[in-house]
């Protein structure tokens, strides 16, 4: 199991983040529990400390409209447990958050222990699914992913700007405007690891590879937004 504590919610339930810490604690040995109520708190609080082994997100949040976001995290800490604990037990879901590479889907119908059976497995290098669905996300159920996994070019651009959080629009304004990431970081008040994660997010949002194709996209996207 890792040597670091240091566990990471977001969640905007306050009694469920309880809760879960507890479990965290009290089964797992957890020494520190951070509590988020929003994705652009949780990326915050990821890009100030290096020492967050765990990090379990919750699909109906605040800032959270796609599992995109989760996979720009895991871009950015490639060595964090990556988590959704979700009300959710559809399978779109299950299959969207593992195809963004997740580290395992707990829901939250479980009981303490299994969700402590469950997190453990995950911690020592298991890829934990529900059991109603562990073992059978093949291929050839992609065509129950959404679209915005799966990318469909009718209509996707306007998908996509409304799957941006509100912190990611003002980066990507800025970055159509050729700001850097450490006068975005500027801006906004924001950490330069935190700007980074937003970029990584964008990046897969647009499905562009570098800045330059996401200040194109931005450019044609943007006015969209406000009209």
């Amino acid at each position: 199991m890792n040597a670091s504590r240091v566990a990471l919610i977001a969640d905007d339930d306050e009694f469920f983040r309880i809760a879960l810490g507890f479990i965290l604690k009290s089964k797992l040995h957890f020494t520190e529990i951070i509590e988020t109520g929003s994705l652009d708190e949780a990326i915050e609080r990821l890009s100030e400390r290096e020492d967050i082994s765990l990090a379990l997100f919750d699909l109906a949040m605040p800032g959270m409209q796609s599992v995109v976001s989760l996979a720009a995290v895991r871009d950015i800490h490639p060595d964090l447990k990556v988590v959704v604990v979700s009300a959710s037990s559809r399978r779109s879901d299950i299959l969207s958050a593992l195809t963004a590479g997740i580290n395992g889907y707990v829901p939250k119908g479980l009981g303490a222990s299994d969700v402590a059976e469950a997190i453990g497995a995950i911690l020592n290098g298991a890829v934990y699914v529900p059991p109603s669905i562990a073992g059978r996300a093949s291929p050839s159920e992609e065509a129950e992913m959404p679209q915005t996994t799966r990318g469909h070019q009718d209509g996707r651009s306007h998908r996509t700007i409304e799957l941006l959080t509100p912190r990611q629009r003002e980066v990507l304004l800025l970055l159509v405007q050729g700001f850097s990431n450490k006068e975005i970081a500027r801006k906004l008040k924001l950490g330069e690891g935190t700007v980074k994660i937003h970029m990584a997010a964008l990046f897969r949002s647009l499905r562009v590879r570098n800045r330059q194709e996401a200040a194109a996209a931005g450019a044609r996207l943007l006015p969209m937004t406000e009209s």
